[in-house]
């Protein structure tokens, strides 16, 4: 290795380190000498987004696949600030997205010229402050000597991997080829999380095991903060080792295979379904993974957790009343399991009560109510979800937008090896479709199965020029529309009748075409028109061909989820579920009463 390298190189170097592959966003005039060196690194590809939004959207559903970072470049001022929404939902929601932002030339800024993109007042520093409440660490590389820089981006890219959250780095224009020192690029960057403090873990940890034994009925709850910090497979195995049954939250659902044995379903508080409240609610004891309790992720705040429960955390451990800040659970959790292990056999052998739905079992034309009542082939929320249940394989990646699909897909169980993405906490309208991209890009590269995006045709209108990029990339999701006119999660908090909640009607049979270009089998132009030959993984692109598929009732339903050719899902392809309106999920219905009488406790 040479003993210097472009600063922007040694920034995508670590990148690629990290295991990144794509590189998202949109050019503006002040990032586009570094997007020129991310076209030409053989292990990176560009992908630009139709806006900023999207592209931190689409960031966001990169790193919850990859399970390490995303990277989205903007430009300064207008092009960053089109961003943050999608950063602080990253922020939000605990993912490592590296936000790296193309600005002026020190020059410029040391003038305080009257730049576009600029507020007119000389104040280049204004972008990065707002920047700075969502970000977990920030780095200026202008304001830094060449020999400095490699170590601040170390800095920062750490932080980001094991805070799980966003960071900033900005590049000046005449800073992307100045030359520092790449020795620091033969040593892999420290990833790992802090040791835990040697006698006070062992006392944690003896603490805990004295009151999972010490208790009748113990169980495992499992939350978003389990996937976040990759201690997935460490809960697996307390799940294995230990014979407790296990339950998740809605932001942690998919992080124990739903087919094992000791799952007992999803618990969102109060309004969990009867029996798997029943059921939760009778253990004396709780081990929360990673618990992360916002309102749609906790039933408004109505955990009733035992008073003597164990709340294990990244950096942290709570037993009952008492707090542990120099423990956290990744070195703990397979000490736990080894200290269960040898009690497997006795008193921790629990067997799980009958809970809701395990096999996706298809509802009852009573059951389904007021929404099967007058044409029992209607596609009712009741019945829906399950059968999509039915339809998921394993390696699926099964999307959903904040509002019904969030709350109806928690009532299919999903098979063991797929991953449910979900917003649960920031709940940004139309963030799923921008994830969507991301997630297929994501499947694509570590070889996983099908992505599945359901969408309600509301949200989509937020942000449907991302299916252009999708077709551009040749990523093949099925997109799965929800047509219910409008925003029916809001109806079902406030204002049912309201015009607010309506949404202009669109021809969604036309989409995959209007986002096309005209001759579907065409190159790419952008690509076709580079004069010099582009690095192999970005010239055999090809825009994926395409498909729309009506469904008005349970028969269409079943016969296309049965189809061969759509199940292969080789091309893009669009289905539009027609619903009734005023047709909600019950977790739907029951969360948005909740929420209505917590905004209006006067009401």
């Amino acid at each position: 290795m040479a003993d210097e390298i472009r600063l922007g190189d040694y920034l995508l170097e670590r990148l690629v380190q990290l295991k990144l592959r794509s590189c998202l966003g949109v050019p503006g005039d002040f990032n586009m000498s570094f997007l020129d060196l991310i076209e030409d690194h053989p292990k990176l590809q560009w992908v630009g987004n139709a806006n900023e939004l999207n592209a931190a959207y689409a960031a966001d559903g990169y790193a919850r696949i990859k399970g390490t970072i995303a990277a989205v470049v903007t430009t300064f001022g207008v092009g960053e600030l089109s961003a943050l929404n999608g950063i602080a939902g990253a922020f939000s929601e605990r993912l490592p997205v590296v936000h790296i932002v193309g600005v002026p030339s020190t020059s410029a800024q040391g003038q305080h010229a009257l730049l576009h993109h600029t507020l007119g007042d000389g104040r280049f520093e204004a972008f990065t402050a707002m920047s700075k409440q969502i970000s977990a660490a920030m780095v200026e590389l202008g304001n830094l000597r060449p020999e400095e820089a490699p170590r601040e981006i170390d800095r920062v890219l750490s932080i980001c991997v094991k805070e799980a959250r966003p960071v900033y780095i900005s590049i000046p224009t005449d800073r992307t080829h100045t030359k520092v020192p790449s020795a620091k690029l033969s040593t892999p960057l420290d990833l790992s999380p802090i040791s835990n403090e040697a006698k006070e873990e062992e006392h944690v940890l003896n603490e805990i095991v004295s009151r999972v034994k010490g208790s009748k009925d113990p169980v495992i709850l499992v939350d978003a903060c389990c996937i976040r910090h990759g201690v997935v497979n460490e809960t697996y195995e307390l799940v294995e080792k230990s014979g407790l049954p296990v339950f998740s939250s809605p932001m942690g659902k998919t992080a124990i295979n739903e087919e094992h044995k000791q799952y007992g379903g999803i618990y969102v508080g109060d309004i969990t379904a009867p029996d798997i409240k029943e059921r939760f609610n009778a253990a004396d004891c709780v081990i929360s993974i990673g618990a992360l309790l916002s309102d749609f992720n906790s039933g408004n705040f109505s955990y009733k957790l035992p008073s003597n429960s164990i709340h294990l955390h990244s950096n942290r451990v709570q037993i009952g009343y008492a707090h542990y800040p120099s423990v956290g659970m990744k070195a703990l959790l397979p000490k736990i399991s080894a200290a269960l292990a040898a009690d497997h056999k006795g008193r921790l052998d629990y067997t799980l009560k009958t809970v809701s739905n395990p096999t996706n079992r298809l509802p009852t034309q009573e059951e389904e109510g007021e929404a099967a009542k007058n044409d029992p082939d209607v596609i009712s929320q009741a019945y829906l979800w399950p059968r999509l249940g039915q339809f998921f394989r394993s390696k699926d990646q099964i999307i959903v937008e904040t509002g019904t699909s969030s709350f109806g897909m928690l009532q299919a169980r999903l098979p063991a090896g797929s991953i449910f993405v979900s917003q649960v906490l920031w709940g940004s309208i139309g963030w799923s479709v921008g994830a969507a991209m991301g997630v297929a890009l994501a499947a694509q590269e570590e070889k996983l199965g099908r992505t599945c995006l359901f969408v309600g045709d509301g949200s989509l209108q937020l942000t449907a020029q991302e299916i252009g990029t999708m077709i551009r990339q040749g990523l093949t999701p099925i997109l799965f529309i929800l047509s219910n006119d409008g925003y029916e999660i809001e109806r079902e908090i406030h204002g049912p009748q309201r015009s607010y909640n309506n949404v202009s009607t669109w021809n969604h049979s036309l989409l995959l075409d209007a986002f096309s270009a005209p001759n579907s089998s065409r190159r790419n132009v952008y690509n076709e028109a580079k004069e010099s030959t582009p690095p192999s993984h970005q010239h055999d692109i090809q825009p994926s061909k395409k498909a729309y598929h009506a469904v008005h009732t349970k028969s269409e339903l079943d016969a296309l989820l049965k189809n061969e050719e759509f199940n292969k899902a080789e091309t893009i392809q669009l289905v539009e579920i027609f619903m009734k309106r005023d047709d909600t999920p019950v977790l739907l219905r029951k969360q948005a009463e909740a929420t209505s009488k917590a905004n209006n406790p006067d009401a």
